[in-house]
């Protein structure tokens, strides 16, 4: 167990205790953190726990959408935002998505034999922001921009426009039970703007921009999807299985999209 854990009342109090992020391990809802330890796998000396430190709000003003990192999953179906539900539905099972957070499932790391973080490629597509603190202070970026260096970072909260449209397409097969392989989320903007992402792919979730330029041409848009992600192996399908269906998938959420026009 750790040798010290810290339990915040209050966002700023987990600011202050989160300091730099040097050696500390931060457990939102724990569903990948606890695992960890038990398995062995993790053995953290300093742990934030965020239970109580007031990071669970969900605002929306007009079509601004402001949620709180240790919001849990399931919330997130209160929105009404069809491609965002779709996509935390599909994550793992109801009991997890009762305690996981939207803040955890951001900053997960690539799991050990197969695909984690879905609501990245959701909350990508929205165009979201991130508040989070770190070595730095504080700062609020792009979700894009925030991946890369989000192990070393705390997620406050996440920020969005409500989109005219959402949608959401995964391959999903029993062998996979609740985790899934490949997914792909998309917008579209009231100007008719179109966005697309995908998890599944190797790393954390990527935008397609190339599929978002050829978004007119549903065939065009599934074949350049695959020029803007790599794939990896793992326990649940092979790189080149997630090529071949990675443009099917493009195609789905286009066509669910148009449908909503």
């Amino acid at each position: 167990m750790a040798s010290e854990v810290l339990m915040p009342s209050s966002p700023s109090e987990a600011v202050s205790l989160f300091g730099d992020g040097a050696a500390t391990t931060v457990i939102g809802g724990g569903t990948v953190v606890m695992p960890e330890i038990t398995y062995g796998r993790l053995a953290p000396d300093r742990v934030l726990l965020l239970t109580n430190a007031g990071l669970d709000t969900v605002a929306v003003d007009g079509d601004t959408i402001t949620i709180g990192a240790t919001t849990r999953v399931d919330a997130l179906a209160e929105l009404g935002i069809d491609g965002l539900t779709a996509c935390a539905g599909n994550v793992a099972d109801g009991e997890i998505r009762s305690q996981a957070t939207v803040g955890g499932n951001l900053c997960v790391g690539q799991g050990h034999e197969a695909p984690r973080g879905d609501l990245q490629g959701a909350l990508l597509a929205l165009d979201a922001t991130v508040r989070s603190t770190g070595s730095d202070g504080e700062r609020t970026e792009s979700l894009e921009t925030f991946l890369p260096h989000r192990h070393a970072r705390l997620v406050l909260e996440v920020n969005f426009t409500r989109p005219a449209a959402s949608a959401f397409a995964a391959l999903e097969y029993p062998h996979t039970h609740e985790y899934t392989v490949l997914a792909v989320s998309g917008t579209r903007t009231a100007d008719g703007t179109i966005r697309l992402a995908a998890t599944g792919v190797a790393g954390p979730g990527a935008r397609l921009r190339s599929a978002e330029s050829a978004a007119s041409d549903p065939e065009a848009a599934g074949a350049a999807a695959v020029n803007d992600v790599t794939f990896a192996d793992d326990s649940l399908a092979s790189a080149w299985y997630r090529e071949q269906t990675l443009p099917v998938l493009v195609r789905r959420v286009l066509a669910q999209l148009e449908e909503s026009t």
